[in-house]
């Protein structure tokens, strides 16, 4: 008797991502999908990736190459991606067959929570359900500010594009034109934090507030779990750091012109969007070089787990943080808030910052190759960090860039479309084959030590 063969867990992202991208590539190759002039395939491919992997990485401007429906197009596409796919086959799954085995929920659930205890349908609908309601809340607002500037298309495809931390824009200069506007600026903000902080932590906060409003009394009142602490402090502590470091290094910089207020939003938004965004009221190219590698380490942390935002993490980050500390302090565990980091969830860190590392890496090595390696140094001059931005930008699916992508070569174009569909499915898929090929041992081999340094 003969089995089919079965794909494993991890495989299934893949699949469908790579299908949501070919189909997004062929309809913006067509006629319809374009204003007037012909879209290679390369470009087709890339721009479709982009939207899919919520990257904001763009070889053409969006608002005047393609039509209304590229553009509505490229929306949905978005939309697929800042879900997730496993998000929406899961939901889809759940209403056909109205039942969800065990193994199948731990396999979505892994994707999405810190916890995979959950009720699978309901934890879907609401996921659904909420990003409908702030993105719709988030278009109005948009609206409701400019109306000139944001029609009604606009302000929902800009919402939509902050929340699932994309950065596409329908405007040749992102949102340079609103850099002193609060309240524009307040509400793109606002929805790329929703966007990067993760479900889960959304809705822990929905049911906080909830409980603050009704006046509960304080031993009645939900306490956020120890997770969405973690996620909330370190996301605060990562914007504010990254705010008061951007703004010091464009005070004399590109700021030197701008009003005090104007220059502390402009290096707030700059902090804010590096967390995977992709939106710019600050010309990128013309920053200093200070700003440009603090920007880099924003955008390889990222948003949270089971978010919109990519990168590797800020729970990574905290808990390497924490492994640093323990290490100095000669504490055995790494210790975060009231609770240690687990030996499992450690070891998933550290081996998800060499992978990432080494991606990274590699990627930069062959842009180096492709965009330039036959010309002498004293040429390309500053390239370097040009190319490993847009490396980080990429595999971090934010989306920011010094303005080299539409002059990438086919090869480079080829290479940055990779790693944006590493970045997004990577980590995942990592650590989850990781996990499905480990083994338990029920021995020990003899330690013995080892000059290090």
């Amino acid at each position: 008797m003969h089995t089919r063969p079965t794909l494993p867990p991890y495989a299934l992202p893949i699949i469908f991502f790579g299908l949501v991208i070919l189909g997004g590539a062929v309809l913006l190759h067509h006629p319809a999908s374009l204003a007037g002039q012909p879209i290679s395939w390369m470009d087709a491919l890339f721009t479709a990736t982009s939207a899919t992997c919520v990257t904001g990485l763009a070889v053409v401007d969006t608002g005047t190459f393609f039509s209304r429906f590229g553009q509505n197009v490229i929306l949905g596409l978005i939309q697929v991606g800042g879900l997730g796919i496993m998000t929406f086959t899961g939901l889809a799954f759940y209403l056909w067959r109205r039942h969800v085995s065990f193994s199948d929920r731990i396999a979505v659930g892994q994707s999405l929570l810190h916890d995979p205890s959950f009720h699978l349908g309901k934890f879907l609908i609401r996921i659904v359900l909420w990003t409908f309601i702030i993105e719709l809340t988030g278009a109005t607002l948009l609206y409701l500010q400019a109306p000139v500037g944001f029609s009604p298309h606009s302000a929902l495809f800009h919402a939509v594009s902050a929340f699932c931390n994309a950065g596409f824009g329908l405007y040749s200069d992102s949102l340079m034109a609103w850099r002193g506007n609060w309240g524009i600026n307040l509400v793109i903000m606002l929805l790329i934090t929703l966007g990067g902080i993760g479900f889960s932590v959304v809705v822990e906060l929905q049911e906080f507030s909830l409980c603050r409003l009704r006046k509960r009394r304080p031993l009645q009142r939900r306490r956020l779990s120890w997770y969405a602490q973690v996620v909330l402090r370190t996301s605060l502590f990562l914007v504010v750091a990254g705010w008061l470091a951007i703004f010091a290094a464009e005070y004399h910089g590109s700021n030197r012109n701008l009003p005090l207020n104007e220059s502390l939003l402009a290096a707030l938004f700059q902090s804010v969007t590096c967390r995977t965004a992709g939106f710019n009221t600050l010309d990128i190219g013309h920053l200093t070089n200070v700003s440009l590698l603090i920007m880099l380490m924003l955008m390889f942390i990222g948003g949270a787990p089971g978010s919109c935002a990519g990168g590797i993490k800020v729970t990574t980050f905290r808990a390497l943080a924490a492994f640093a500390k323990a290490q100095f302090t000669g504490r055995r565990q790494a210790v975060v808030g009231r609770f240690a980091v687990s030996r499992e969830a450690m070891n998933n860190a550290l081996i998800l910052i060499v992978f990432a590392t080494g991606i990274v890496a590699l990627a930069v090595l062959l842009l180096t190759i492709t965009e330039g390696g036959d010309i002498p140094h004293p040429d390309t001059r500053g390239m370097f960090l040009e190319l490993f931005f847009e490396a980080v930008s990429a595999f971090g699916t934010v989306g920011l860039s010094t303005g080299i992508t539409a002059k990438l070569s086919v090869a480079g174009k080829g290479i940055i479309t990779a790693l944006m569909f590493i970045g997004r499915l990577g980590p995942i898929v990592f650590l989850v084959a990781i996990q499905s090929f480990q083994k338990e041992l029920y021995y020990a081999w003899p330690e013995e030590n080892m000059l290090i340094g």
